[in-house]
């Protein structure tokens, strides 16, 4: 395939959809003086500001310096500002946090971006601004967030469909087709402003080089810079060029001196006020625009052709049709070729656009944090406040890479364990790409010295669950299955990074020194009774069963790895097992917190509990999330072909199974072997396992039609209430938004479906099965009287997770159930919202609507399982039942 061979070429990726779609009310770009990142940058000022770190734009394309950058505008002539910009509210805006108001989709790319392809729903009246920031200041968290759809600006179908396509002739030479259709009756005019500017890079201090764009006729733009390989920029059809300066308009935010006589502004003033003034006469600056003003007949549609390129081109529109339509083929074939084992077109085309939103969802990503406390020699320092107010101890931190977001709008700043998610679903197209962004953030300019990895630029030193290692294997087991070859390298070097970050766990979130592991809210917000970030009033202790169920899992994850690298080389087998007795210890420590025989297991209820302790003393907090169901993630399956081929590691395990039998006792049957000679470690025994089981898969519990459930429903209707420190605290199952201000509230986990813990409940079920094989029975669902192996039940709740987005027999998708016109308008109904988290109920998209991040795991479960020569994530070979 024509695509599988550019991906051994990396210039093939030197430019592609990197162009942020939120620059503003990010941290980087703040520099008040109370951290106030929200407010000190806003959508309507982003019209004129400049940006130190970052570019924003509908539907932009960058090089991977983001040195010059392409995106589109529009005005319909009714707006207050062309549209530059998705719009969106800010977190203390939304009655839900931030939250983005428009209607955009991503359709189609592949690895290389050599063809890319999304809608945009552009309205042709106003757009309701103020009705959208008015109408959600007025509602509260009890009630749903006011969208676009609610304005009623789409009743009459006056909108256009604009669909935007990429298609790549060489690494360098980038074809652009816009097609427009006018949706409504009436006639309708529009504006289209194809835009081309240079990050401004000359103000900061360092280099006054100022590269220059420019043009001699209507329909070509000159770019010249003297790192850019890219000449001209070509249009079909304008009427004239617009030219202007990335420069931040001082007058009109600041009240002071402009530098620049034709500012970042100037394109929109002309169009907006016909103000002349505002644009470079003398067609020079470093951002232009082509200026096309059409008018559309009813249901009309036009097409409008550029072109990007590094060549000089007498003709640059002669074989666009056929280059183009080369690159769709091209396209077709790679998907093909991907999604050969599945059968419905339904599950392809929902696969397809997942995968689209995640490589959509790729960002130049940078910020320095040295310079960003210091500001630039070129600008105004800030003020000297801000070196305490936030990351000011992660100086070493300089990142200027090409890195997967959650969310271009809403989070455009990675997530450290989100992208571990990433990863997986980017293995199956790319598992070069999932590799690199795995080892990024293992380098000494992401983590931090002491070992820690960057959170998010909220806060770097926030806490998120230690997946990494996890990623790390299971992609390296992928990669190794599609070249049929091992990439050792990638293993062993994430291998040596991973050790410093196990280390900083140890010696950072284990305060007493007893193997149970806090570690905060863990990246699950508002799941707990209180803020599990918080200092508790009398200095009582949170003793996290999550915190210790994660590092658990990280100690058998590195194990795992050990192993692998050992069967290559023997020194590893020392480290396997050094992570072999450090597993056993947490697993004794979470029955046994130090010698004080209390474990976070409560044999009354049969459920992994966090708890308090104070002087000796405990008390369970008897709240059942899916922190109680973490405990599972914790297990490995090793074929004894493995131990044979280790005999020092062999030998060191039976001497700790012998004479520490008290550590021995708690793991899952180690010196057991399983079916064909497997042997398992596990946090669970077969009991726990299956008390677990009993309430996750209960449908008045964890279990909802669309997969597990972060809080059990019982607290629907009797919410959960404790009194700690005469402070009563209550915590009720809400299936959607959250009703609570803890932190930011557009995060919920207090009732909704997660993907990555759904997940990763499937690939520890799987991995239960291969140990216990389909003997090992359990009632599905609880109290249905049906019992089914552990396979079955983790395809059962693969086939939950995929009904989210699958069309229902009424040809209805659950994902779309807030409004029926997404249900039954085809111009909607078949375009997919990848949304952050999902309703418990219902099933219907909640939170970040364009997180195809780790919602892109959809992927990966609708991918059919492997033949047997492939891999199992914890395996060295694959059985035919072994996890997708």
């Amino acid at each position: 395939m024509i695509e599988k061979q550019r991906l051994s070429d990396v210039t093939w990726k030197k430019w592609g959809p990197y162009v942020s779609n939120r620059e503003w009310g990010l941290v980087r770009e703040d520099y008040s003086a109370n951290g106030d990142a929200w407010n000190y940058t806003n959508h309507d000022i982003a019209e004129a500001k400049t940006y130190r770190w970052g570019e924003e734009g509908i539907c932009g394309i960058c090089d991977d310096w983001q040195k010059l950058v392409f995106s589109v505008g529009f005005w319909n002539k009714k707006d207050k500002m062309v549209k530059e910009r998705f719009f969106g509210l800010s977190n203390g805006q939304g009655n839900h946090g931030e939250d983005v108001k428009e209607y955009f989709y991503y359709l189609d790319s592949t690895p290389t971006h050599s063809y890319m392809k999304m809608l945009y729903k552009y309205p042709q009246n106003a757009f309701p601004y103020e009705d959208l920031l008015k109408t959600n200041a007025e509602r509260s968290k009890n009630e749903a967030e006011y969208e676009l759809i609610d304005t009623g600006i789409f009743d009459q179908n006056e909108y256009f469909d604009i669909f935007i396509e990429y298609a790549k002739e060489s690494q360098q030479d980038i074809l652009v087709k816009l097609t427009i259709t006018n949706k409504s009756e009436k006639e309708a005019p529009i504006i289209i402003l194809p835009t081309l500017w240079f990050r401004n890079t000359w103000n900061w201090g360092y280099d006054e080089y100022k590269p220059q764009l420019s043009s001699e006729e209507a329909t070509s733009i000159k770019v010249n810079h003297k790192d850019l390989d890219i000449k001209n920029v070509y249009s079909k059809q304008s009427v004239k060029t617009l030219f202007c300066d990335n420069e931040t308009n001082n007058e009109r935010l600041y009240r002071s001196a402009n530098t620049s006589r034709y500012c970042k502004d100037g394109i929109n003033d002309f169009i907006i006020n016909k103000n002349s003034s505002a644009i470079n006469p003398n067609d020079t600056g470093t951002k232009a625009s082509f200026y096309i003003d059409e008018n559309f007949k009813a249901k009309e549609t036009k097409t409008f052709e550029f072109r990007i390129s590094d060549k000089i081109l007498g003709d640059p529109f002669k074989d666009f049709e056929e280059i183009l339509n080369k690159r769709q083929k091209e396209t077709d074939e790679f998907y093909h070729e991907i999604q050969k084992g599945i059968q419905s077109d339904d599950e392809k085309l929902i696969q397809r656009q997942a995968f689209a939103g995640m490589l959509w969802n790729k960002m130049y990503y940078h910020y320095n944090v040295e310079k960003w406390l210091k500001g630039d020699p070129g600008e105004v320092r800030p003020p000297k406040s801000r070196g305490k107010i936030r990351n000011y101890d992660w100086k070493h931190l300089n990142n200027e890479h090409i890195i997967s977001m959650p969310d271009k709008w809403e989070y455009p700043w990675y997530a450290t364990w989100d992208l571990a998610f990433h990863a997986i679903s980017f293995s199956l197209i790319d598992p070069d790409f999932a590799k690199y962004q795995l080892k990024l953030f293992l380098f000494e300019w992401y983590m931090h010295p002491n070992g820690q990895l960057p959170a998010y630029e909220w806060d770097f030193s926030d806490v998120n669950p230690p997946v990494h290692a996890w990623a790390t294997f299971k992609v390296f087991k992928i990669d190794e299955y599609l070249k049929d070859k091992p990439d050792l390298q990638f293993l062993e070097s994430a291998f040596q990074k991973l050790l410093m970050n196990f280390t900083w766990w140890v010696n950072k979130k284990d305060k007493n020194g007893n193997n149970i592991f806090e570690g905060g809210f863990l990246g699950l917000d508002n799941i707990g009774v209180f803020d599990r970030n918080s200092t508790l009033p009398n200095g009582e202790q949170l003793e996290q069963a999550d915190g210790t169920s994660w590092m658990a899992m990280f100690a058998l994850n590195m194990m795992r790895i050990a192993l692998e690298l050992a069967l290559y080389n023997p020194v590893y087998e020392e480290m396997a097992m050094k992570f072999f007795e450090h597993f056993l210890s947490i697993a004794h420590s979470l029955d046994n917190m130090g010698d004080e025989k209390f474990g976070l297991w409560d044999e009354e209820d049969e459920f992994f509990y966090d708890a308090i302790s104070s002087n000796g003393n405990h008390m369970y907090l008897k709240l059942r999330t899916i922190v109680g169901l973490i405990p599972m993630f914790a297990v490995e399956v090793i074929d004894d072909e493995v131990i044979e081929k280790l005999p020092n590691f062999k030998k060191r395990m039976h001497w700790v199974l012998e004479h520490k039998p008290e550590l021995a006792a708690l793991v899952s049957h180690w010196e057991i072997k399983g079916q064909d000679s497997k042997h398992l470690l596990s946090l669970l025994r077969g009991h726990r396992l299956k008390r677990l089981l009993n309430r996750m898969l209960d449908p008045n519990e964890f279990l909802s039609e669309y997969g597990v459930r972060a809080l059990s429903k019982v607290y629907e209707k009797d919410p959960y209430a404790i009194n700690l420190n005469g402070i009563d605290y209550s915590v009720k199952y809400t299936p959607a938004e959250s009703d609570s201000g803890l932190f930011g509230g557009n995060s919920n986990w207090r009732g909704p479906i997660w993907f990555p813990i759904n997940f990763l409940i499937i690939e520890s079920l799987q991995s239960f099965f291969f140990y216990y094989s389909p003997d090992f029975m359990v009632e599905y669902p609880t109290g249905s009287g049906n019992y089914s192996n552990l396979e079955q039940i983790a395809d059962a709740l693969s086939k939950r997770l995929s009904k989210i987005f699958l069309k229902d027999e009424k040809g209805n998708r659950p994902v779309n159930s807030q409004y029926p016109r997404f249900q039954t308008d085809p111009d909607f109904k078949d375009y997919i919202l990848f949304y952050e988290y999902f309703h418990g109920d219902s099933g219907r998209g909640v939170g970040a609507s364009h997180q195809t991040g780790w919602t892109g795991l959809i992927s990966k479960i609708l991918q059919p399982k492997f033949p047997k020569k492939e891999i199992a994530e914890s395996q060295t070979e694959m059985p035919e039942d072994a996890p997708k």
